[in-house]
């Protein structure tokens, strides 16, 4: 019955083994920026002091996709092909592999500003990812894919936007697996342990996948709790007994 029973040791988050409740000291965390690979969406607005001088640049939502945030990203923003090219009104195609948001920014700034407008314009360019979008599956309240719509996304926000693991969940090995131009990657992270702040997938890149396994708790199914696995031993008794108890007779 004990071992059947979820200890609470497995259900915490960010637990510190270090039992002295000592102030400690802040210690930065390194978060790489984001490159851009294949298949992402990114949003581009770009104004000015006139904005009719910049409105062929600008989509904006039309017809069936206004209704929806997620179609319209799809539909309006500016999906980076296999070669890693984007097409924008007038520059033309624009090769955005690998760089951050923040490069293709002074990229397409500096080219309007060469091309087209002078400084008097007063061109402004803002270049951001169509929503931080990963998938998330296993033990976890609801599955599937999800849109956050901020810059930085680490593995508990994620997991919180997904309703949170289940009790079953295994929380000491989550998976995650990460899109590299060379391939995929897979990390394993202990939630549990307050030294998962340092894994390199604490912080969650776009298009990650995350994957929480089931305990062993949930094949065995007798139960989360004591009081759920005391049930069941009573329910197998009585099963037990009365099977008993028809036999003798």
């Amino acid at each position: 019955m004990f071992t059947s029973c979820i200890p609470t040791n497995e259900l915490i988050y960010l637990q510190n083994n270090n039992q002295k409740k000592e102030n400690q000291s802040v210690e930065q965390i390194v978060n790489k920026p984001y490159r851009i690979q294949t298949n992402d969406i990114l949003s581009i607005s770009i104004k000015a002091i006139d904005p009719k001088l910049v409105e062929i640049f600008n989509v904006t939502a039309t017809g069936s996709t206004s209704g929806s945030s997620e179609q319209a990203i799809y539909f309006n923003g500016y999906v980076v092909d296999d070669h890693g090219n984007i097409r924008f009104p007038i520059l033309g195609e624009i090769n955005v592999l690998g760089k951050t948001t923040e490069e293709i920014r002074e990229e397409v700034e500096g080219r309007l500003l060469d091309q087209y407008f002078k400084e008097e314009a007063g061109i402004f360019v803002s270049v951001k990812l169509s929503g931080f979008r990963y998938t998330i599956n296993g033990e976890v309240g609801s599955t599937g894919t999800k849109v956050i719509f901020q810059d930085k996304v680490n593995i508990l926000e994620a997991i919180a936007n997904a309703d949170d693991i289940e009790v079953t969940g295994n929380r000491k090995d989550v998976i995650v697996m990460r899109r590299f131009p060379q391939g995929n990657e897979t990390y394993h992270i202990d939630l549990t342990s307050s030294e998962a702040i340092h894994s390199p997938v604490y912080y969650l890149q776009p298009n990650d996948y995350i994957y929480v396994k089931p305990l062993k708790q949930k094949t065995w199914g007798t139960g989360r709790t004591g009081v759920e696995s005391i049930s069941t031993i009573i329910t197998l008794l009585s099963l037990a007994t009365t099977t008993y108890l028809l036999l003798k007779r």
